[in-house]
């Protein structure tokens, strides 16, 4: 189960089990994760989980909310990963890692907050084929994508962090995760509400879809090859 880690100065304060959907961080009462301190906006940020998956979202705070000192809107969590809100931290350990990590977080240096430029990336028409139900694959299997349209088109690139983030910031948003039994595509954000990514012309909706061999993933009107090997 994964858990947050709450400091603030090196100093840890509480820990939160990640056994629910939903859960929101902010200076009021009614938050999941009160953080009583001005810096912190009434409902700040808030985390969800689908799966073995978690994601973050910033709730239009005042101050912003920051991973890795980079001030984000939406993000897929990963082991590891350090919140800012206000002047407190979160750490977010996934599974059996969270005693291991205590004492490496109340270590850990937060770096000053910057905000990454966005890469856009122009589509292009290209046929769609139906989705098929992709097999079991084995846990050794590696996988690349490959840019089918616009700017960057036959731009080639192997998926190796256990969450990849693909898309445009503000338009649109999608993971690759990898799991045990292989990679799926979950749907981050969108500018439009109930606008999906697509795996050969379909909409994934907001569940994981898992990923076959060859499949096209359209993102931010973007179409990029899943490939295995």
């Amino acid at each position: 189960m994964a858990r947050l880690i709450l400091a603030l100065d090196g100093q840890t304060l509480a820990e939160f089990n990640m056994s629910r959907e939903r859960y929101t961080i902010g200076r009021l009462a009614d938050n999941d994760i009160r953080i009583d301190n001005a810096a912190v906006s009434g409902h700040h940020a808030l985390i969800i989980n689908i799966l073995n998956d978690s994601f973050l979202e910033d709730l239009n705070s005042t101050n912003g909310t920051y991973v890795g000192g980079r001030l984000v809107r939406k993000h897929a969590l990963q082991h590891g990963d350090v919140i800012t809100v206000g002047h407190h931290q979160l750490r977010f350990v996934d599974g059996e890692d969270a005693d291991n990590d205590r004492e490496a977080f109340e270590k850990t240096m937060v770096l000053a907050p910057s905000e990454a430029a966005a890469t856009q990336l122009k589509p292009k028409s290209e046929p769609t084929r139906p989705m098929q139900t992709p097999s079991a694959q084995p846990a050794s299997a590696t996988a690349r994508l490959q840019v089918l349209s616009g700017d960057q088109a036959g731009r080639d690139f192997e998926v190796v962090k256990a969450v990849t983030m693909i898309g445009r910031s503000g338009i649109q948003v999608a993971a690759i995760t990898r799991r045990a039994d292989g990679y799926y595509l979950i749907h981050v954000e969108s500018r439009r509400a109930n606008d999906y990514p697509l795996i050969n012309g379909v909409a994934i909706g907001g569940a994981a879809r898992r990923l076959a061999d060859n499949d096209v993933i359209t993102v931010a009107g973007v179409k990029m090859g899943f490939l295995l090997s």
